[in-house]
């Protein structure tokens, strides 16, 4: 049985970052060097909640995940392949369903906050 010893407070959950870079050939602009901060993941390996961050730049990205995020800092436009671009600031809240294809640009070096479910391979 869990209890609140089980619980993860994010604030004063200490985790190491893990630097990231996309592939070179997603690489549309800039040097978009990203940090991630997991501070969860279920035993599954489906669900995950932690922090990002990421330098200047614009590259493609294909979500196979649904991901709830939350600006903390900086600002990012997502460009779809139908030519619509949501910029995205500090305090907006959104969803990128599985499945979306485009590209991501970080205008000023942004953070968020992430959670994800990663369906499981069928």
């Amino acid at each position: 049985m869990k209890s609140l010893n089980d619980w993860i407070l994010l604030d004063k959950h200490a985790v190491s970052p893990t630097p990231l870079m996309p592939a070179r050939d997603r690489i549309r602009a800039g040097n978009p060097s990203q940090i991630a901060w997991n501070h969860y993941s279920d035993p599954s390996q489906q669900f995950h909640v932690g922090f990002w961050s990421c330098e200047a730049g614009r590259w493609a990205v294909h979500y196979t995940e649904h991901e709830y995020c939350q600006m903390l800092e900086g600002e990012a436009c997502i460009h779809d392949g139908q030519g619509g671009q949501l910029h995205l600031k500090p305090g907006d809240q959104f969803v990128i369903p599985a499945g979306f294809v485009g590209e991501w640009e970080t205008l000023v070096p942004c953070r968020k906050l992430y959670v994800i479910f990663e369906p499981a391979a069928t």
